[in-house]
């Protein structure tokens, strides 16, 4: 036997494919960090509700938390076509500045500089009011799972609420099987199965049953079925194609017109008085609407709307992590348990095929 035989490998692997591999292990990884960032700068929502719902009541603090945040990706859209065609024309590789109004990302799929390259651009006008139909689907169902679940806390407890929004995995892989014809292997529905036990272990301890919270229950199983409606629809319009910024945009904007007239008809404080309540609202806008939504978004192009559904499942326990250090609040066994049980869903669902967009 050659000595070197030993050592290397009875059949050369192609560099070709290797490099492949490892390219696709890293973007992986980046993509999973991503979606871990995305999902701790969800888990402030509830801290910073709290904080804003000292001035503002629940309906207000979503309304602020929207048309700030449509202000910012707006600029944006001004912001970044301008800075890349003045580049070109200082270099010059371009005659000219375009002009982009930010109500052009309405009319029309124009991609951000980061995204232009990987992505295709929507053009027949059959897609383009298709798509524009699911834009509304999404910031409509997102919108009102956000009403309701802040509904249903007057009317059940925190912990029976916070227990059936972990079914919102549930909803998506039913939505995806249902609508979209997707199929799961069994590894991604135990994973599944695993994660939203944890979830539900978070809010075991102080569950509250009763005819008396059937209403409260009622609506927040339905904020659940709306959430994951929200994240199936998103990653839909991701796979084929949108841009972050423009699902986003949609969102938010779409999002503040619809709950103005409500603000406006309870006569409740639309605006913070104090500056705490506009710093609160503002980091409301830029760490969770804007950052947070818009990485969420983003993975959407990586990994399926249920593997996303099953990963947001840790936004509780960070938010219980962090309720910890702001308010000092207990973490109790039932975070450990369904931390574990979290992560394990998480394993296991991440590394069957059912985890990347189909």
């Amino acid at each position: 036997m050659n000595q070197d035989s030993l050592i290397t490998p009875s059949s050369s692997q192609d560099p070709a494919e290797g490099h492949q591999a490892e390219k696709q292990v890293f973007t992986e990884t980046i993509s999973l960090i991503i979606l871990a960032i995305a999902i701790v700068a969800l888990a402030f929502s509830p801290i910073l509700t709290k904080l804003s719902e000292l001035e503002l009541s629940p309906t207000a603090t979503i309304f602020n938390r929207l048309w700030i945040s449509t202000l910012i990706i707006s600029v944006w859209q001004v912001t970044v076509p301008r800075i890349q065609s003045l580049k070109e024309l200082l270099v010059g590789e371009g005659t000219e500045v375009g002009l982009t109004p930010p109500i052009a990302t309405w009319r029309s799929p124009k991609q951000t500089l980061s995204e232009s390259i990987s992505e295709p651009i929507l053009t027949k006008s059959s897609l383009e009011y298709r798509t524009k139909g699911l834009l509304i689907l999404a910031s409509a169902s997102a919108t009102a799972s956000a009403l309701l679940w802040a509904v249903s806390f007057a009317q059940t407890s925190i912990a029976s609420s916070t227990v059936l929004r972990s079914l919102t995995p549930l909803f998506i892989s039913f939505g995806a099987w249902l609508i979209l014809k997707q199929r799961f292997n069994r590894q991604f529905l135990l994973g599944m199965t695993l994660a939203i036990f944890g979830g539900i272990a978070i809010g075991w301890n102080d569950l509250q049953l009763g005819d008396e919270r059937l209403l409260g229950d009622g609506i927040a199983l339905l904020s659940a079925a709306l959430h994951g409606a929200n994240i199936l629809t998103a990653g839909y319009l991701r796979e084929r194609g949108c841009t972050t910024d423009r699902i986003l945009l949609w969102r938010c904007g779409a999002g503040a017109l619809m709950i103005l007239p409500i603000v406006c008809l309870t006569k409740t404080q639309i605006l913070p008085i104090s500056p705490q309540g506009w710093l609160t609202v503002i980091a409301l806008a830029v760490v969770c609407q804007t950052f947070g939504q818009g990485l969420l978004v983003f993975s959407l192009k990586q990994f399926s709307s249920s593997f996303v559904g099953v990963f947001a499942l840790l936004k509780p326990i960070v938010t219980a992590f962090l309720a910890w250090i702001v308010f000092s609040e207990e973490v109790s066994i039932s975070n450990a348990i369904a931390l574990i049980l979290i992560l394990g869903g998480i394993y296991l669902a991440k590394s069957s095929d059912s985890s990347s967009p189909q």
